[in-house]
C-alpha cells in the first residue's frame, strides 16, 4: 500500500496525520502544495479543494479526522482507548480542539480587539481542559493515544507563540495542561512531524499577517 500525504507545511491537521503515521511506523511520502494556488491535478482529485488529502495507491481519503481514523485502522496499534465510552469521549474532545484552532487563527490575524476576544475564548477552553485532565502523563494515562496526537500541533504552535511573544499566551497556571503539553512535545513522533525550520516559517507568518500579535514579537 503506497501512502502519499498532500498538504502544505504549516497545516496543523496534516501534522496530526504525520504524527499518527510516525506512531504507527508506516512508510509514506509527502507532497506540498500552495493552498492559495493549488495545482490542477490537486483540484481534480480533491472533493472539497482542501488539504490534507491522503492518497492510498490510486484512491483518495479526505477530511483530517477521517484520515486519522484510517491511519489507525491500517496501523499495527490501536491508538484509541479500549473502553467504547472513553473512545467516544475522546472523539468529542478531538472535535472540541478544532474550535481552539479557530481561536488561534483569530489571535494570529486579528486586530487588538479580535485578539483579546480570541484569547478570552481560548483561555475559557483551557480551563475546561484543565478541569477534566488528570495527573496522568497523557490524556488517558501513560499511553500516547489519538487524542494526544490531535492536540499536539496546537501545543506546538502555542509554544512557538509564547517563545516569540514573551509568553503572551502562557498556560503555566493550568498545571495539568502545561504538563500534558510538555509530555506531548517531548515525543520524537511529534518532534519529527514537521520540517526543519518550521518555527521560523511560523514567525514569518505572524509577521506577514500584520495582526496585533505581530506587534508583540520580540527579536
Amino acid at each position: 500500500m503506497k501512502l502519499e500525504l498532500i498538504s502544505f507545511k504549516l497545516c496543523p491537521f496534516a501534522q496530526r496525520t504525520v504524527i499518527l503515521l510516525n506512531a504507527q511506523k508506516l512508510d509514506f511520502e509527502t507532497t506540498y502544495i500552495n493552498p492559495m494556488d493549488p495545482p490542477d491535478w490537486f483540484k481534480e482529485i480533491s472533493p472539497t479543494g482542501q488539504v490534507p488529502l491522503l492518497k492510498v495507491d490510486d484512491k483518495i481519503v479526505f477530511e483530517s479526522s477521517v484520515i486519522g481514523e484510517f491511519v489507525n485502522d491500517i496501523g499495527a496499534l490501536d491508538l484509541h482507548p479500549k473502553d467504547v465510552v472513553k473512545k467516544a469521549n475522546n472523539r468529542s474532545w478531538i472535535a472540541f480542539y478544532g474550535t481552539m484552532f479557530d481561536d488561534l487563527f483569530n489571535l494570529v490575524t486579528g486586530d487588538e480587539e479580535k485578539f483579546n476576544t480570541a484569547k478570552i475564548n481560548l483561555f475559557e477552553k483551557f480551563a475546561k481542559l484543565e478541569a477534566i485532565k488528570n495527573q496522568e502523563k497523557f490524556f488517558n494515562g501513560n499511553e500516547f493515544n489519538m487524542i494526544d496526537a490531535a492536540i499536539a500541533p496546537f501545543f506546538m504552535r502555542l509554544a512557538w507563540i509564547n517563545e516569540f511573544c514573551d509568553n503572551a499566551l502562557s498556560i503555566t497556571k493550568f498545571k495539568h495542561l502545561s504538563a500534558w503539553s510538555e509530555a506531548v512535545l517531548a515525543l520524537d513522533v511529534v518532534k519529527n512531524s514537521v520540517v526543519d525550520g518550521l518555527d521560523d516559517v511560523y514567525y514569518s507568518n505572524i509577521e506577514a499577517r500584520e495582526g496585533y500579535l505581530s506587534t508583540l514579537l520580540i527579536e
